[in-house]
């Protein structure tokens, strides 16, 4: 009875010590490390690589205590990759919060709604984040597109826009994960059911909402440009909107004209029957719901009233006083 009380003082004393050597371990920043260390975590790297290179640089001095602490948490799962920067001394503890938060050094980036690739590319490229012309081939390039899962020839439509905090190790695929990734999760499992039920399939709808987008700033203006779309879809009438002829020029000089109209273009709505083949910006979810919930009103026209507002008609008659009312300054169209 002895011995076995003798030997449970023992395993309970040696656990005491063990956990208090681990808190300590933890706790308290070594000693021998001093200045800045600066350690990039890539995509997918095994956590022990990361704790073996922690050691080799200085950040922590026992591999074994960390590991075992991150695994009895399940935090060595939870780790994000990145550009890390540590001020040496710095207690273990802090070292593994920083990289399980993701408090790396991240350069952030806004994305505005309504922006083509081309000028996104550019954006990044001004934010020094990548340079344009790499980016626009990765997001040309039938290889990545096919592991980001788009069936397209771009990847127009698919950049989701948002605020975004990107490493400064971060390269162009890199980029294009994250904002595709960004899309993914918006487009929910119920916007897939609403798109069946419309009869599109879902590249069809980032194409109409970017339509949308284009066509209006004004969020409660949304469902009702996707309504003149969706009906004008339904009725086999033209979908005459300017934005897609625009994207379909090689220049524009921010004048559109009779001749851009007449100019052949599988963008050229005013042209052809139907959705454009793609999208001609990157919509937000404001233009992703409008044009997978379109309001029920007979509206086939529609006319900007110089003040950043449309007004919509039901009948053409309609729709030429408008333009008359609001465009006689302007050229005149009798279409959308």
């Amino acid at each position: 009875m002895k011995k076995i009380l003798f030997g449970a003082l023992f395993i309970s004393l040696s656990t005491v010590l063990f956990v208090g050597s681990l808190f300590v371990f933890l706790s308290n920043p070594p000693q021998n490390g001093q200045g800045v260390v600066e350690l990039k975590v890539s995509r997918g790297e095994p956590f022990f690589s990361v704790v073996s290179r922690l050691k080799e640089e200085g950040v922590i001095t026992n591999e074994r205590l960390f590991t075992l602490w991150a695994r009895v948490w399940s935090l060595d799962k939870r780790i994000h990759w990145g550009l890390y920067r540590f001020e040496l001394p710095m207690a273990p503890r802090r070292v593994l919060d920083q990289m399980v938060l993701g408090k790396g050094v991240f350069h952030r980036v806004t994305v505005p709604e309504g922006l083509t690739q081309r000028e996104i590319a550019h954006l990044l490229e001004k934010e020094g984040l990548a340079n344009s012309e790499q980016f626009l081939n990765a997001a040309n390039n039938p290889a990545i597109l096919s592991m980001l899962g788009i069936e397209a020839q771009r990847v127009e439509g698919y950049l989701f826009p948002d605020t975004y905090y990107f490493p400064a190790s971060a390269n162009v695929e890199d980029i294009l994960i994250a904002m595709v990734e960004h899309f993914e999760a918006s487009f929910t499992p119920m916007m897939e059911e609403q798109a069946r039920k419309l009869g599109l399939e879902r590249h069809e709808v980032v194409t109409l909402a970017s339509l949308v987008e284009k066509e209006t700033g004004v969020a409660a203006e949304r469902p009702l440009v996707s309504a003149v779309f969706h009906n004008r879809l339904r009725g086999r009438i033209p979908l005459q909107s300017d934005p897609t002829v625009i994207y379909g020029l090689k220049t524009f000089t921010g004048n559109l004209t009779r001749k851009d109209l007449r100019r052949p273009s599988p963008y050229n709505t005013y042209l052809i029957q139907g959705l454009p083949p793609g999208p001609i910006c990157n919509p937000g979810l404001s233009s992703l719901q409008a044009a997978l919930l379109p309001a029920e009103v007979a509206y086939l026209y529609f006319v900007s009233k110089n003040d950043g507002t449309h007004f919509f008609s039901k009948t053409i008659r309609e729709h030429n006083r408008a333009v008359n009312q609001y465009q006689r300054s302007r050229r005149r169209f009798t279409g959308r």
